[in-house]
């Protein structure tokens, strides 16, 4: 007989945890490591300067930070949005040209436009040479003309440079506006300013804040620029720190003062529309109509836009170009053939890398169906926000200290000295790679992967096949033209990306974006130009991809 009024024994079921989702903790966490490093740097230095750089450059360099980043985000906000409605809501001679022309700056990194303008510009270039010529003038003392190297002059490179990426976004926030929103606008009288300040503006604004926010990161991480127009900001005050004082704790405290001011644009962008929402208040969306500029109105609105494209493209292309064409040999240079096969060597493998990685997380975010991972995917995307100063001073200190360690132990047991291979190594460059640029390939990954419909994977598992088998002959099929284009952004980034590399090569190591930077820094802007020409045309075919998804 049973005792029915025993304790029945309670069944406890132990879940393992899932490779994949193991395998997506731990990607975040390789992602996630440089910045818990700088922090962990900053709070232990083994010398601690903050004291002294609070009293005596910081402040400065923060000053210098905020007047360039805001300054940049409101012209090139200014530059992008206006552009964006006049290709969008007017037709004028060659807008659908400059439709896109106007995203061909993105081709052209800052650093490189900064080289070109001065070149253009200073007292022996083309401009001041024709001026002197026609009005007769001998030196500089005969006439005025505003000084290039200076803090204008980068805003100017800078907002020219990356206007494209407030472009790009406010014309998407525009195109998705209903057309008759604007039309009842304009039957009540309200003229084309009016329709743009009232409606235009208020339903683009989380666009525009995206893209202008955007902006302002890069102008954060920005170092060739600066550093060539001698602007002092807290990017330029982490190389000088860590390479001229030999503090890599001081850097790493200036790095977290960089860290915290684009943590706080993150947040601020947020903000600013988590509280904004929008709905269509018509069954029938028609898209907005182009009105008809002709005359005056009409070629005004093409200078308008030509402009930027003028002073973000043409300019430095045709400087550059001009350069390249008189040192044409430059292009078979040993030194330059060596830059160009180790950016292909080591952008190709941080870009598949990259790209393997968060193709591995998103899918094993998605199959554990936990919250810690799902939690923890979309903090990994700082990484994109994080200046490449910055993740230089989170991995090259502790792998410097692994690389110690590990010819520690190889001496210990075999008596030999292996060298720094972590350090000594490109391995450093391709870590920063992809942590800088993982968020891109995350995004491309999760947005292919989201447009999977659901159906076709579970038919998958029902018919037996395993986890890998769906993701290699379901997933990847449908997901092939994504993945290239995350595999070719990716290595544009790695290609033009400066301040990262300059602190994480090896010695007597050289990509193109460094020999541009060493070339232009010692005046020699015609043995930069070939590197500089090969640049702008890995950039161009990144655009050209990007034109062609944004038809």
């Amino acid at each position: 007989m049973t005792d029915i009024s025993a304790p029945k024994s309670k069944r406890y079921s132990l879940r393992l945890p899932d490779p994949w989702s193991v395998g997506a903790l731990l990607i975040a966490a390789f992602v996630l490591a440089p910045i818990v490093s700088v922090l962990w740097i900053a709070l232990n230095p083994t010398e601690n300067i903050w004291p002294h750089l609070i009293a005596t450059t910081l402040p400065r360099y923060f000053g210098t930070t905020l007047v360039m980043m805001f300054s940049v985000g409101a012209v090139a906000a200014a530059t992008g949005t206006g552009a964006a409605w006049l290709v969008v809501r007017y037709s004028f001679p060659g807008v659908r040209v400059l439709e896109w022309l106007l995203l061909l700056p993105l081709a052209i990194p800052a650093y490189i436009g900064a080289y070109a303008l001065v070149d253009f510009l200073e007292y022996a270039g083309p401009v001041q040479t024709a001026l002197r010529g026609m009005f007769g003038w001998q030196t500089s003392r005969d006439y005025w003309f505003p000084e290039i190297r200076s803090q204008w002059a980068a805003v100017v490179v800078m907002s020219a440079s990356m206007y494209p990426y407030v472009y790009l976004l406010a014309r998407a926030g525009f195109r998705e506006q209903s057309g008759c929103g604007h039309e009842v606008a304009q039957s009540l009288g309200a003229g084309g300013l009016s329709r743009f300040l009232r409606i235009g503006l208020p339903l683009a604004r989380p666009a525009i804040a995206a893209g202008t926010a955007i902006v302002m990161m890069e102008t954060v991480n920005d170092f060739g620029t600066m550093d060539y127009f001698a602007v002092q900001t807290l990017t330029t005050g982490i190389f000088t720190t860590w390479l001229e004082s030999n503090n890599a704790g001081g850097a790493a405290q200036i790095a977290c003062v960089v860290l915290s001011l684009v943590i706080f644009l993150v947040a601020l962008e947020k903000a600013s529309r988590k509280k904004v929402r929008f709905y269509a208040l018509s069954r029938r969306h028609r898209p907005i109509q182009r009105l008809p500029l002709h005359g005056v109105p009409g070629w005004l609105a093409t200078a308008a836009c030509t402009v930027p494209f003028m002073v973000g493209f043409i300019l430095p292309a045709a400087v550059i170009g001009d350069h390249a064409i008189e040192n044409i040999d430059g292009f078979w240079a040993s030194g330059l053939l060596k830059a160009f096969w180790n950016t292909l060597t080591v952008g190709g493998i941080a870009a598949v890398l990259t790209v393997l990685a968060a193709l591995f997380m998103v899918y094993g975010v998605r199959l554990s169906g936990r919250k810690l991972p799902a939690m923890i995917a979309p903090v990994t995307t700082i990484g994109y926000a994080a200046p490449g100063a910055v993740l230089g001073v989170g991995i090259l200190i502790p792998l410097a200290q692994v690389d110690h360690l590990l010819a520690d132990l190889v001496e210990a047991f075999t008596g030999g000295r292996a060298g720094l291979i972590l350090t000594g190594s490109a391995f450093a460059l391709v870590v920063a790679y992809s942590v800088r640029f993982f968020a891109i390939a995350q995004g491309a990954t999760d947005a292919a992967m989201g447009r999977v419909a659901p159906s076709l994977p579970m038919a998958a598992r029902s018919l037996g096949r395993t986890k890998f088998r769906v993701l290699a002959e379901v997933y990847m099929p449908l997901m092939r033209g994504s993945i290239g284009s995350a595999l070719l952004l990716v290595f544009v980034d790695c290609v033009k990306e400066l301040p990262a590399t300059l602190l994480l090569r090896p010695f007597n190591y050289s990509t193109l974006a460094t020999r541009v930077y060493d070339e232009a820094s010692l005046e020699n802007l015609g043995d930069a130009a070939p590197a500089a020409v090969l640049v702008s045309l890995v950039g161009l075919i990144a655009v050209g991809m990007l034109a062609r998804a944004n038809r």
